[in-house]
């Protein structure tokens, strides 16, 4: 009697090296003023940081930005600098060795930074010798820019096209809401919200020209207002409704009420409007309203930085009790959390093409009802 015929199905295991390419910002290489002034003008200097032509970007960065607030952020540069350099770098090290132990060795996991050292083009020619045969390029913000994502894909995409073999590359722009990037803050915030009762919850974010929103909105969407209360498919790359969404899927994992927190837009630059609210006028109406207790996030930063170190955890915190505040916290930074790890690879994962499940989505978050614009001060 013949055995029956029975097919099997084998799924392809490739060798095929990834390269796992994580950027972030950039940092200078030292505090010493010369290595900041170097930092600001190649960071400043990007039409897409500072979106003027060319001459008049040129005269501003080096003729004025540069020379003058050099001296003044090497200061604020040398508060933040520690044993191992820069928080930003040596968190972002961490996280490739931690996120490297978390994958297999097909893949190849790298750091680069948009600005200084290690630089786009370097980490991309390592990752060339190492013949992979495909890139995920993941920007180290959860909230597209055009000023950040978008300045290191345009980079990434500028180096790669004259190469004579380009890779499969895959960018991650946007995570504004990802389950597990959600968890790892609201993990970090419940330390402090399991000790104490804050009066009020400030989400704080980097802000960006109005300008640079208007550009990026698709058939004149964004108004810059309460049409950022709602996240959809018109304004998914809009910046502010993307920090807003971020705010209410955290407010709402952690039972904070509708009324109980403020988004608001830190670190402007220059005379031109910058999208609102700015922190520190919602730190002193807040004040006013006698507000004694304030927990700040900042969620548009995976990393310490000087943003979150001292702007918001030492300055504000000063403004705050200069108008009659009696407790700041700031709630930490993702930093090296096993939860960020976690999400990382969850990115990695669903963007390599040899993963069986790549077209797997994550089960859909259950988003709040949009906020009304008072109690978001969207106006």
């Amino acid at each position: 009697m013949k055995k029956p015929f029975r097919t099997f199905i084998f799924m392809k295991k490739t060798k095929d090296k990834v390269g796992v390419l994580l950027v972030n910002l950039g940092t200078p290489d030292s505090p010493a003023t010369g290595d900041v002034r170097r930092y600001l003008r190649e960071f400043l200097m990007d039409k897409r940081v500072v979106d003027y032509p060319a001459i008049p970007r040129w005269m501003l960065v080096n003729l004025i930005i540069a020379p003058f607030r050099a001296p003044k952020s090497a200061k604020e540069y040398r508060k933040l600098w520690q044993d191992r350099g820069s928080p930003l770098k040596f968190y972002g090290e961490d996280v490739v060795e931690l996120l490297q132990k978390e994958l297999d060795d097909r893949y190849v996991v790298k750091l680069a930074m948009r600005y200084q050292k290690p630089s786009i083009q370097q980490v991309l020619k390592e990752m060339q010798d190492e013949k992979v045969s495909s890139i995920i390029c993941i920007p180290l913000f959860p909230q597209y820019a055009s000023a950040t994502s978008g300045s290191v894909i345009d980079k990434v995409m500028e180096i790669t096209r004259s190469w004579q073999v380009i890779p499969e590359i895959r960018f991650v722009s946007k995570f504004p809401d990802h389950e597990l990037f959600i968890e790892a803050h609201a993990e970090r915030a419940r330390v402090h919200l399991d000790k104490k009762d804050y009066d009020h919850i400030i989400f704080s974010y980097h802000g960006v020209p109005v300008s640079q929103i208007k550009k990026a909105s698709y058939d004149d969407y964004c108004k810059v207002g309460s049409c950022c209360n709602k996240y959809g498919k018109m304004n998914q790359y809009c910046y502010r409704a993307q920090c807003f969404q971020t705010s209410r899927v955290l407010a709402d994992k952690l039972g904070i009420p509708e009324d109980k927190y403020t988004v608001s837009f830190q670190s402007r630059l220059g005379p031109v409007p910058w999208i609102k609210p700015y922190t520190d006028k919602v730190i002193e109406e807040l004040a006013k309203e006698g507000k004694k207790k304030i927990l700040a996030f900042s969620p548009a930063f995976v990393a310490d930085c000087l943003e979150t170190t001292l702007e918001v955890g030492e300055e504000y915190k000063e403004l705050f009790m200069e108008e009659g505040g009696e407790e700041w916290d700031l709630v930490e930074s993702l930093n090296d959390h096993p939860l960020w790890i976690a999400c990382l690879k969850d990115l990695v994962l669903k963007n390599d093409v040899n993963t069986p499940n790549t077209q797997e989505k994550m089960p859909d978050m259950k988003t709040p009802e949009p906020l009304s614009s008072s109690v978001n001060r969207s106006s």
